[in-house]
This record gives structure tokens, sequence and C-alpha cells, in this order.
């Protein structure tokens, strides 16, 4: 089993965090997946480049999403 480093899980992990900041729990739940099916597909070089980036997508959404309801009241 590779070695995965703290850096390494953070950049995985990273559209469950910004989703953490975004609107609603659905989009927590989709981005933990891909964040998890990114690290079980990491070791393969370049595995994990699609479920990152379908996560990324959905957390920046739902973050965009928080931010223009702020705007609007």
């Amino acid at each position: 089993m590779p070695d995965v480093s703290i850096s390494t899980l953070v950049i995985l992990f990273l559209p469950f965090l910004v989703s953490l900041a975004g609107q609603g729990s659905q989009a927590r739940m989709i981005t933990f997946i891909t964040s998890s099916l990114a690290l079980l597909l990491s070791v393969e070089e370049y595995g994990s480049v699609l479920p990152w980036v379908i996560g990324m997508i959905i957390a920046l959404v739902s973050l965009w999403e928080r931010i223009r309801r702020h705007q609007m009241v």
C-alpha cells in the first residue's frame, strides 16, 4: 500500500472541505463520496482525477449558491 501523506489527503478531500462552506447537506454527502472514491482510485496514476474534478464542480456550485443567496438578502 502506498504512503499517503497529509498533503495528499488534503488535496484529495479538498472538494469535501470546500463543500463544508457551501449550501446544502446533499452536496456535502456527494463530495465526501467522490473524495473517498478519489482516495481509493489514487493507487493508479491519474486514477483520481475524474472523481476529484466532479467533486470540485459540485462543491463550487454549492459554494456559489450560498454566496448568491447571501447577496440577494
